[in-house]
C-alpha cells in the first residue's frame, strides 16, 4: 500500500500534474476526515476517473461520503461508487 506522497507521486510520474492547491486539498481532505492512506489514495482516483482531471470539491464529498458509509477498503469504495451511480467505471 502506497503512502499519499508515494501515490502522487506515482500518479506525476504517469503524467498527471497537481497544482499546489490541490495536493494542499487532498491532505486537507486527509486530515478532515481522518481517512487513511488507502481510502485518500483511493478518492483521488474515483476523482480523476470521474472528473478527467482533480477536483477538489468532488474529492472531499466523495471522500466525506465514503468516511460517512463506513468505507474502508478500495474495493469498498469503488463497489460504492459503482452501487450509487456516482461514476461508472
Amino acid at each position: 500500500m502506497k503512502t499519499v506522497e508515494e501515490y502522487l507521486s506515482f500518479l506525476q510520474s504517469k503524467g498527471f500534474q497537481f497544482q499546489e492547491d490541490a495536493v494542499g486539498f487532498i491532505y486537507f481532505g486527509k486530515h478532515y476526515t481522518n481517512a487513511t492512506d488507502e481510502l485518500t489514495n483511493t478518492a483521488i482516483e474515483l476523482t480523476l476517473k470521474a472528473q478527467k482531471s482533480f477536483d477538489g470539491s468532488f474529492y472531499v464529498s466523495l471522500l466525506e461520503m465514503l468516511i460517512s458509509n463506513k468505507i474502508s477498503t478500495r474495493v469498498e469504495a469503488i463497489q460504492f461508487v459503482k452501487d450509487k451511480e456516482i461514476i461508472s467505471i
